[in-house]
């Protein structure tokens, strides 16, 4: 079965998620996977411009809450999944394919939906018994940014410059010789009242009471924090259970079918394309929002596009 077309539109808000190749623990919490993962974050963000709202690294896939006015959203997520199979990959000393899949992108279309996918993107570690509380979850998370409203700094490591020193001299990878600092922060959610924070610590603490108490039901011992972070990154898991991705997230119904037909329509608009395009015409239109093929350095459109 082919896979989906990507409709990616500048003013919606997406919920990304990707996982590790066979589910296994590349992902799994340490300082300096931490690090790591914070500097390229942080970097992605900055040097794309995008939103970013929430967020959250489990051991073996990481979500992201975030939207690109840029409508560069598939530039944004190939620099921070590149650089973090290189950088967590020689960590964990893994060479090869590192995400099993590409990333999936739901739009999130209205405030409900945002809010319910916060909360879900907040639960990871908790709502799975790894840990008894938010706040104890080892890895990177939005949650504390969220909460205090204060961005984070984080070291980038720039290997580009260390590939360019002499070999006896350029140490380990996370050597601060090679360290630049990168401040993360989180766009205000676009709901009101969301610019106070005073509103927004409400809302993080009843999501982390509720998540907390709905897991005190489900879970009586949990893994630990130390357990999570002593588990071998290249172990791989019992197969997760898998259902497919929604199109869309929402809860009212006027908004999913707009959406509907808004991408059939953009599917319809892309198939003509591409159709044009595989019989050479290089200079076919493609929707908007479409991510198109890629074009060589040196070929020209032909002369037949329209």
């Amino acid at each position: 079965m082919g896979r989906p077309l990507r409709m990616l539109e500048a003013s919606t808000i997406y919920l990304a998620t990707i996982r590790c190749l066979q589910g296994r623990l590349f992902l799994r919490p340490s300082r300096e996977t931490y690090d790591v993962l914070g500097g390229v974050l942080a970097r992605a963000v900055r040097r794309h411009g995008v939103e970013l709202f929430a967020f959250n690294f489990a051991s073996n896939h990481l979500h992201l809450i975030v939207r690109a006015p840029q409508a560069n959203l598939p530039q944004f997520m190939q620099y921070l999944l590149t650089n973090i199979s290189k950088k967590v990959g020689s960590l964990v000393k893994w060479r090869g394919a590192f995400w099993e899949r590409r990333y999936t992108a739901q739009p999130l279309l209205d405030e409900a939906a945002l809010l319910d996918k916060v909360r879900y993107v907040f639960a990871h570690g908790v709502k799975e018994g790894l840990v008894r509380l938010c706040s104890e979850w080892p890895g990177l998370s939005a949650l504390p940014l969220m909460r205090d409203g204060s961005p984070r700094t984080f070291r980038w490591m720039n290997w580009t410059r260390r590939s360019r020193a002499p070999a006896s001299r350029r140490g380990p990878r996370l050597d601060e010789r090679w360290a630049e600092p990168e401040e993360l922060r989180l766009t205000p959610l676009p709901i009101r009242g969301f610019d106070r924070l005073s509103v927004v610590r409400q809302f993080v603490d009843d999501c982390v009471q509720a998540i907390e108490e709905q897991a005190r039901l489900t879970h009586r011992k949990v893994m630990g924090a130390q357990s999570v972070c002593d588990q071998h990154p290249q172990r791989r898991p019992a197969r997760p259970a898998r259902s497919p991705a929604p199109w869309c997230h929402t809860t009212i119904q006027r908004l999913k079918e707009e959406f509907m037909e808004r991408y059939r329509s953009f599917a319809s608009a892309f198939l003509e394309a591409s159709a044009a395009w595989r019989a050479g015409n290089l200079g076919a239109r493609f929707p908007v929002t479409a991510v198109r093929p890629f074009l060589w350095p040196g070929q020209a459109p032909s002369a037949s596009a329209p």
